[in-house]
């Protein structure tokens, strides 16, 4: 093998790369991760330093870097190996997953992130229910702290393929939980608030679950297998999710757009009857690296169940006027919904999450007002074509 990597005069460095070694960079080691058996030539490498990213040129590379089945690294995923502790992310292409992934990476943590179908070409490829690659994958990347975002979230899926989520959501949290505690890493697994049958909130940590639906009861169980391997591990409640998304429809809350845009006399019927507490997923994301680095200082009180949510309380119906009013759009034929539908899973009413153990520790985070945090999400899908040129991901 004879990579090399020549001076960028831009950059004023020259090092030599090789494949699973590091190369210094302005005073910081950089992971090369060339991932192909064929040549590279005049190719760039975004290495990305706390918050800054160097453009590495690489003139010549021959070679390529050991291929484990089931785990496959991503051509273009080039990990920092700094001197900061690291971090496993699974479910890295998802909502939360993406926040995260930034969140451990601005605060100079070593991040790797997993996925799966949509892995390809920012993560690590990793099949979540084969137990072979999460070991191989954890051997490999020898993380401080898993952060386990990876699950099928949609109830209403879940009862059409209840086998293929609850080998997910469940056997796949188990292999997860068990190959993290064989590793000595903390585990942050993330839950819902849908443990809990809406009767009675605000919900403690320590009140009974009593799940409705099948995405209930298989995060629930999720959980159980999480602190069965890893008796020290986090688990992390959290209610309805929005935020940078990459489609409208990823979330359950922006998904809500299409039809305050569709402002013509036909009505659209939205639902007033359940009530979320929509969270802003960087808002989550911060307090799973709280957590994680708390957890670095050996506090013992980092383990068991935590919650945490946004404070605003809203329908459907509601959330759906906020974004019309955000962005001056009518709402008139937006109606109000007062009963639940039928032919859907069964959901809470209210299943208001307490977050009083999060701020007793001063571990909590003040969310984003939802008017304010959802016009940040939304206004590169509005109809002005000129938003649509940045690009958050």
């Amino acid at each position: 093998m004879e990579p090399l990597i020549g001076p960028a005069s831009d950059l004023s460095f020259g090092a030599v790369l090789a494949p699973d070694q590091a190369v210094a960079v302005v005073g910081h080691p950089v992971a090369c991760s060339a991932r192909t058996n064929q040549q590279w030539k005049n190719r760039h490498f975004l290495c990305h330093i706390g918050s800054c990213s160097w453009v590495v040129l690489v003139l010549r590379f021959r070679g390529g870097p050991r291929q484990m089945p089931g785990f496959q690294f991503s051509a273009m995923q080039d990990e920092v190996l700094s001197q900061g502790p690291r971090v496993v992310v699974t479910g890295a292409t998802g909502l939360l997953g993406r926040a995260v992934c930034k969140e451990f990476q601005n605060h100079g943590w070593t991040v790797s992130g997993t996925g799966l179908r949509r892995a390809r070409p920012r993560f690590l490829r990793c099949d979540l229910t084969d137990e072979d690659a999460v070991r191989r994958l954890l051997q490999e990347t020898k993380p401080d702290v898993l952060v386990h975002c990876a699950a099928e979230r949609r109830p209403d899926v879940m009862e059409r393929d209840a086998d293929a989520a609850v080998s997910l959501n469940v056997h796949a949290s188990s292999t997860v939980s068990r190959e993290t505690a064989a590793c000595g890493a903390l585990l942050i697994y993330i839950s819902t608030d849908y443990v809990f049958d809406g009767r009675n909130p605000p919900y403690g940590e320590d009140d009974c679950p009593n799940p409705l639906n099948l995405y209930g009861r298989s995060k629930l169980e999720g959980e159980r297998e999480a602190l069965r391997h890893c008796p020290g591990a986090v688990i992390l409640r959290i209610p309805v999710l929005f935020g940078e998304v990459e489609s409208v429809t990823e979330s359950a809350v922006t998904s809500l757009w299409q039809q305050v845009q569709e402002a013509t006399e036909e009505r659209r019927v939205l639902d007033h009857c359940l009530q979320r507490f929509p969270t802003d997923a960087r808002d989550v994301a911060a307090v799973c690296r709280k957590l994680a680095e708390r957890a670095r200082q050996q506090d013992p009180s980092i383990r068991g169940i935590f919650h945490f949510s946004g404070k605003e309380q809203m329908t459907k119906y509601e959330m759906a006027v906020a974004m019309a009013q955000a962005f001056n759009l009518p709402s008139n034929h937006l109606v109000p919904l007062t009963e639940q539908s039928a032919g859907s899973a069964p959901r809470p009413i209210n299943s208001q999450l307490n977050c009083s153990r999060l701020e007793q520790l001063n571990l909590s985070v003040e969310p984003r007002a939802f008017s304010i945090a959802i016009s940040e999400c939304l206004w590169p899908f509005t109809a002005d074509k000129r938003w649509r040129q940045t690009v958050f991901h």
